[in-house]
């Protein structure tokens, strides 16, 4: 085993112009797409590491640039999130919601009525803040599936949601999307293609594909970038330790807020605590949980948002960040379970300073109906509270009856 990660000083800095200077060289190209808030940055010219852009250059163009026959309509309103923030960016820094797994139904268990449009109606509310993230669990695509043949015998479970539900996450107020778990890939590299062309179509940013960071620029300027990763090929590799921590500085030279997204751990209501050491489920290895989420953090991250085991886990803080080793499931229709912890949720309020420190933050609770949609209402802060002192001790985040989050 590889020795832990070092400390850095509680007050970090960040790395001087000269050297990001030095760093965007080594990028060889950086194109910027903006859209009156959204941007995309994609590097070229690095080999076997690119970093790719979210959104595509005609979903995100301005009007004023678009052409007619490429125009998406209104759906590219890429201003949309940052405008719904409940307070205005800047001196007071970045306001993040966020979000566990989310399907949105799939054809072989069911769709939902309406095209999927009243999914989040009950906690649209909530979804509010300058950057947005879920981890959108399934791809977006058409046709077989490349996962699940016909000798599964039914112990093969595939999740695709129409693309034409991507409108249905940029109305419920998602500003960046996480790909990087295990369901994206269930339609193969024609579904991540597909999945990819759906969340550029409406403006929605995304990350979780090897070498991806997304850079969502607010309105006043501040640039915050978005990592994800899980422990999969198709995925930036979160058994890769080492690998995802260039990732991260790598961010945090593109942006001076970086948050990070973890697809990692063991699934179910026995899997609720973090242990230490490796985690695997069904064989299948699924990271170091807490080496990554604390490594991450080492490495530039300012806030850990983390998803997997389909249960809620518990915070910590490290070096003034804070780390949501999982948020458990938010939206699964008709697809995940909804029994006893499965079906508790919450949205994680946090505000980051300019520097990213983290300043406040809340866990609004929610509950899953047995369909799977979410309402407001739950126990999870109760448990999330339990779940972080068992676990974490002195570096354990603090919660209130009412969800307010603090240091400890």
């Amino acid at each position: 085993m590889t020795s832990p990660p070092r400390r850095r000083p509680p007050q970090r800095r960040r790395r001087p112009a000269s050297t990001r200077t030095k760093q965007n060289r080594a990028l060889a190209v950086v194109c910027v797409l903006a859209v009156g808030g959204l941007v995309a940055v994609m590097a070229s010219g690095m080999g076997s590491d690119p970093t790719v852009s979210a959104a595509n250059a005609e979903a995100t163009a301005s009007p004023a640039t678009r052409t007619p026959a490429t125009d998406p309509a209104p759906a590219a309103d890429a201003t949309q999130a940052a405008n719904q923030s409940p307070a205005a960016p800047g001196a007071s820094g970045v306001s993040v919601a966020a979000v566990g797994d989310t399907v949105m139904g799939t054809p072989e268990f069911g769709l939902p009525p309406a095209g999927g449009s009243t999914l989040f109606n009950a906690v649209k509310p909530l979804l509010k803040g300058d950057v947005v993230f879920g981890n959108l669990e399934s791809a977006l695509a058409t046709g077989p599936s490349a996962k699940c043949g016909s000798s599964s015998g039914g112990s093969c479970y595939a999740f695709a949601s129409p693309p034409s539900y991507a409108r249905n996450l940029k109305n419920a107020g998602f500003t960046v999307m996480g790909t990087a778990n295990n369901h994206s890939n269930d339609w193969g590299p024609a579904g991540i293609r597909s999945t990819v062309r759906a969340l550029d179509s409406v403006g929605i940013l995304h990350s979780g594909r090897p070498g991806e960071i997304a850079v969502q620029v607010l309105p006043n300027g501040t640039k915050v970038a978005v990592v994800a990763v899980a422990p999969y090929e198709w995925s930036q590799n979160a058994l890769d330790i080492p690998g995802t921590q260039r990732l991260v500085r790598k961010a945090a030279g593109m942006a001076p807020i970086v948050i990070a997204n973890m697809h990692v751990g063991a699934e179910g209501t026995s899997y609720r605590n973090v242990p230490q050491g490796a985690e695997t489920y069904l064989g299948e290895p699924r990271g170091e949980t807490r080496r990554l989420a604390r490594g991450m953090v080492d490495a530039g991250a300012d806030l850990v948002i983390g998803n997997g085991p389909h249960v809620m886990r518990g915070m910590e803080f490290r070096n003034g960040r804070l780390i949501a080793y999982s948020l458990g499931n938010f939206l699964g229709y008709k697809v995940f379970g909804t029994s006893s912890y499965a079906g508790q949720s919450g949205v994680l309020k946090v505000n980051l300073a300019p520097d990213g420190r983290f300043t406040s933050g809340t866990l609004a609770p929610v509950r899953l109906s047995g369909d799977g949609i979410p309402s407001p209402g739950g126990s999870s802060i109760g448990d999330v509270a339990a779940l972080s002192r068992a676990d974490f001790g002195k570096s354990a985040a603090r919660l209130s009856n009412s969800g307010a989050i603090t240091p400890p």
